[in-house]
């Protein structure tokens, strides 16, 4: 019988039952039989070994920005051929995103907006807690709820609007755009799905630019006003790249928060004897957080081009030839994780990858870790004895990315 081909990136996605269902089924054979693997459909290499992986995104001579692939990689193409009709957000937001930027421009917009964020991380945990604490207000005395809509999704966005300064009385708007532009990232949206991202870009846009005038006539204690306040001490900044990147922290960060919270409230519930665990010692919250972020990441991969031509994993690469790095399959390498299948938040291995890393290490991971290191124990104190009616996760049909639809639970 003729050996079953090797998986392609297209398969890869939760588009594909087989994927969605079990990732790893797929990316285990891939490291086992190919892990520099080349599919010519989607014109790049897909890396599945913790060591390849990590030594493509910690390289900060290779390119992030989608233009510099070769033609033959359709997706990165893609990227920077992507037209969103009807949006209408001004010329000097577009392809200023630090997400997708290299140097020089990287190193010019990333450092003021890290060191601003983290200034503010560092001392909003009493914020944290406090939006934690009323959204599990909110749910009241529900016996059955969703998780994810009542507690997993309105925690991230609403502490990110906080920490920007946005209108406490616009938070449900704020929200509203939050979710449309975060189809941003999903390019099997539908047509109607393609209208709330463009709306939504739209408004989150003008906001935005509405708030940096604002804070500069009169200041407050938020991130908006620190970054226009940076500017006008002489930081090499323009409107649109603040305007776009303050932007970025929402849409990338309440998407991938959002997942995080969902599926570790999912895999504790399903995992007793480690929950018993967190429950036994609450000092456990940050140990438990970094193991849901390597065993069910939110984020399944990178990218990079290759900025010359060079080796990965023994084969030989083209500059300009694409990569698509897994870090879902490098945070389960048996080199690199002992029993890599087993969930257990005592668990001290190598570090995760899934934050990347190298230059583009996501800038909100300090924020995403705090969030999370909150929420969950706090669920867990509140609802003690939490369970699933139904424990068959249904995960959302967004490519790249693993997050629930929905997490009923019963309390």
């Amino acid at each position: 019988m003729a050996k079953e081909p090797l998986p392609g990136v297209f398969e890869l996605t939760p588009l594909n039952p087989k994927f969605s269902e079990n990732p790893h089924a797929l990316l285990d054979r891939l490291r086992a039989e190919c892990p520099v693997h080349r599919d010519p459909a989607a014109g790049t290499f897909f890396l599945t070994r913790y060591d390849d992986v990590r030594g493509v995104v910690s390289d900060n001579s290779m390119w992030r920005g989608p233009q510099f692939a070769e033609e033959a990689a359709v997706i990165q193409r893609a990227l920077v051929e992507q037209n969103i009709p009807g949006i209408t957000a001004p010329e000097d937001e577009r392809g200023k995103s630090i997400l997708l930027m290299d140097n020089p421009d990287h190193a010019r917009i990333r450092p003021p907006l890290a060191k601003a964020l983290y200034k503010r991380v560092a001392r909003c945990r009493p914020l944290v807690e406090a939006v934690v604490a009323e959204k599990l207000d909110a749910i009241g005395d529900a016996k059955r709820f969703d998780a994810m809509a009542k507690f997993a999704l309105p925690v991230p966005i609403d502490v990110i609007a906080r920490i920007l300064g946005v209108d406490q009385n616009r938070l449900a708007e704020f929200r509203d755009w939050s979710e449309g532009a975060i189809l941003s990232l999903n390019p099997f949206r539908s047509p109607a799905e393609t209208e709330w991202v463009a709306r939504s870009i739209n408004a989150l846009s003008a906001y935005m630019r509405e708030l940096m005038d604002k804070r500069r006539k009169s200041p407050q204690d938020d991130l908006v006003t620190d970054m226009v306040q940076l500017q006008a001490e002489g930081a090499p900044l323009s409107d649109g790249e603040i305007s776009v990147n303050l932007q970025g922290l929402l849409i990338g960060g309440n998407l991938t928060t959002t997942d995080l919270i969902g599926n570790a409230i999912w895999l504790l519930i399903t995992h007793q004897q480690e929950l018993a665990k967190l429950k036994s010692d609450p000092a456990l919250a940050a140990s438990m957080v970094e193991e849901v972020l390597r065993y069910e990441s939110p984020v399944d991969v990178t990218g990079r081009i290759a900025s010359r031509d060079m080796e990965v994993g023994g084969c030989p690469v083209k500059k300009a030839q694409s990569f698509f790095v897994s870090l879902r399959g490098a945070n389960r390498d048996p080199a690199a994780f002992p029993d890599p299948h087993r969930f257990d938040i005592t668990r001290h291995d190598a570090p995760h990858m899934a934050f990347g890393g190298g230059s583009h290490l996501c800038i909100g991971a300090p924020l995403a870790r705090l969030e999370a290191q909150i929420a969950i124990p706090a669920f867990f104190a509140r609802y003690p004895d939490a369970k699933l009616p139904d424990p068959t996760p249904h995960w959302r049909q967004m490519p790249f990315f693993r997050g629930l639809k929905e997490l009923t639970v019963d309390v």
